[in-house]
Order: C-alpha cells, then sequence, then structure tokens
C-alpha cells in the first residue's frame, strides 16, 4: 500500500509539472512605440493644392482622413477620400513599426494604382513620411512633413517629389484639422 501511495504522488506530481510546463505564454503586446502614432487617430478634414509639375497641372483639394489603430494594436491604418480638380480619390494607408529596424514602415495604396512604400520617423509634433511614390509606372523620391500644432488638433503638411534625390519640386500643400474621433465602422 505504501509504494502504491508513493506511485500515486509521482504520478501526480508529473501531471501537474506537465500542466505547468503546457500553460499558455502571454499574448504578445505592441511595441510601446506605436504610441507615437495615436496623433493620427480621429478624424481629420483638409483643404491644399497640388502643385503643377511632373504629375500635372495641380490645383485644389479639399479631403477627409481617418486613422485608427487596428489589429490590436499593432498597426495604424488610414482612408483618404479627397476631391479636387482630377476628379474623387481614395486611399489605404498602413504604418507598423519594425522593431529590428526600429523605425515605423509605411506604405499607401490609391485608387488609381499610384503606390508609396517607405517609412515614417516622428519627431516631437513632426511626423515625416521618406520613401518611393510608384505613380502611373514611374519612379519618384517622395518626402512630406506633417508639422503638428502644439494641440495636436491641426497641421500643415508639404509633399516634395523627386526624380534624383538632388532637385525635389512642391508636390502639394494641406492644412489639416482634427474635428472628431474616428467614427467607428
Amino acid at each position: 500500500m505504501k509504494r502504491f501511495h508513493i506511485l500515486l504522488l509521482l504520478l501526480v506530481a508529473c501531471f501537474a509539472t506537465a500542466m505547468l510546463a503546457q500553460a499558455p505564454a502571454p499574448a504578445p503586446k505592441p511595441d510601446p512605440e506605436l504610441k507615437k502614432l495615436a496623433v493620427l487617430v480621429g478624424h481629420f478634414t483638409y483643404e491644399g493644392e497640388y502643385k503643377a509639375g511632373p504629375l500635372g497641372p495641380g490645383g485644389k483639394i479639399t479631403g477627409e482622413y481617418d486613422g485608427q489603430m487596428i489589429l490590436g494594436g499593432f498597426l495604424f491604418q488610414a482612408r483618404t477620400k479627397e476631391k479636387g480638380a482630377m476628379g474623387e480619390m481614395r486611399a489605404l494607408e498602413i504604418e507598423r513599426y519594425d522593431p529590428v529596424n526600429k523605425s515605423f514602415a509605411s506604405s499607401l495604396y490609391q485608387d488609381d494604382g499610384s503606390t508609396f512604400s517607405g517609412v515614417l520617423t516622428v519627431s516631437g509634433n513632426t511626423l515625416t513620411w521618406t520613401g518611393k511614390f510608384v505613380v502611373a509606372g514611374k519612379e519618384y523620391l517622395f518626402r512630406e512633413p506633417l508639422v503638428l500644432a502644439p494641440d495636436l488638433m491641426s497641421g500643415t503638411a508639404k509633399g516634395e517629389i523627386s526624380v534624383d534625390g538632388h532637385a525635389w519640386t512642391p508636390f502639394y500643400e494641406a492644412q489639416y484639422t482634427k474635428t472628431k474621433p474616428a467614427p467607428k465602422k
């Protein structure tokens, strides 16, 4: 009987150890750097102007920008709807934090097939996108600082493009105003 109790005690100990060893790992959490993108969460309206240049004649624009954190806070997503002299344009923007390179990877897709891929840097109240903008099969270098007001409720963006990385041409300028939190969809 004593052997039975010892055997039973060993079996219970082995079973308990096996159960503890199979406890699920804690769920991953978004990198704290992603909190820097909180300034883009919400609903913005904007007015501005495309400048005449290699991408067209330019003209006035108005638009809406809706930003939100998605997929458990691991990604930022924005949707843009813009109207101007060239008609209506829609875009989808995705930002993710790359912990290996310690930077934000940025991608943008427009409904005319244009794309942007690059990085986003955040320094104080200034967010700057730099990378490659592909329009109608032609690649341009692109940079755009968005300078936010101290209250983070408005800002000015000034985009530039370049074909060679040396000479930069103004592409557009816009004034953004945060009007309310992003609507629930």
